[in-house]
């Protein structure tokens, strides 16, 4: 097994030559791979999280890798990853962690991750399945695949953190084909005023030490051209309410944004 993963330099996704294949004798394998391209530039070299300093580099990914394996996600993961279906494009893949929750109608999984800690991680909980996977290094703000080449895109608490949420969204619906699918699970903007100020307030100081709180992610995903089929809200646990209210669903792409 061969891992080379996509780097960021000086603000431009590079395309790379050899992905991981968990089978390296596959069919697909055996013959060039027309969905990869290069990506776009990034927005700004600053919004890289590859250049970011030590701990959004070392120590951030570790503490998220932590915090998303707690029991009250799992319900999430076990409702939401096994529809996925066909070619799937995984944003901020992290370490894997849904990779037991994709059934037999997943024909392969693209890993797209800023973080190449979190990657290796990945790359090493990969080696039980029987989808080939590819593993990038990269931005969703430039996801390096040919236009309506993906079945479903996955999210999973990933948006709250992506600097341009907005350029993300788009390059998704880009790369869906128009009968694909969105499947996303994020923590955002809470309904209730009291809650929602909070959120306003602290956002500013959150976003240095982890991400956004105060993002209405369902209205972000439908001003970006997908209509949602299936949407439930609420609150997680028994944490904090200014960071653990969700949004969990499914969303088509209407090739319309606004």
């Amino acid at each position: 097994m061969r891992l080379d993963l996509i780097s960021t330099v000086n603000g431009r996704v590079w395309r790379f030559i050899v992905v991981l294949a968990v089978r390296e004798n596959a069919p697909w394998a055996r013959k060039r791979d027309r969905i990869y391209v290069d990506a776009a530039p990034l927005s700004s070299p600053g919004h890289s999280w590859a250049f970011m300093g030590m701990y959004s580099r070392w120590i951030l990914p570790r503490l998220v890798d932590w915090a998303m394996q707690t029991p009250e996600v799992r319900p999430f993961r076990e409702t939401l990853i096994p529809l996925a279906s066909g070619c799937v494009l995984e944003i901020g893949v992290g370490s894997g962690l849904n990779f037991p929750f994709y059934t037999p109608a997943v024909e392969r999984i693209i890993g797209l991750d800023p973080s190449r800690v979190l990657l290796r991680r990945a790359a090493a909980r990969s080696s039980g399945m029987s989808q080939p996977i590819h593993l990038i290094q990269g931005s969703a703000e430039a996801i390096p695949l040919r236009s309506e080449t993906v079945d479903t895109v996955v999210m999973t608490w990933v948006l709250c953190g992506i600097p341009n949420p907005r350029r993300a969204l788009d390059e998704m619906r880009r790369v869906l084909r128009p009968s694909g699918q969105l499947l996303f699970v994020e923590h955002g903007l809470a309904p209730e005023p009291q809650v929602a100020r909070w959120q306003h307030r602290l956002d500013p100081l959150w976003t240095r030490v982890s991400c956004h709180l105060d993002r209405s992610m369902d209205t972000l995903i439908a001003e970006a051209g997908f209509a949602i089929s299936d949407l439930k809200t609420g609150y997680l646990g028994h944490g904090p309410r200014i960071a653990t209210y969700m949004y969990a669903g499914r969303a088509l792409p209407t090739g319309e944004s606004t």
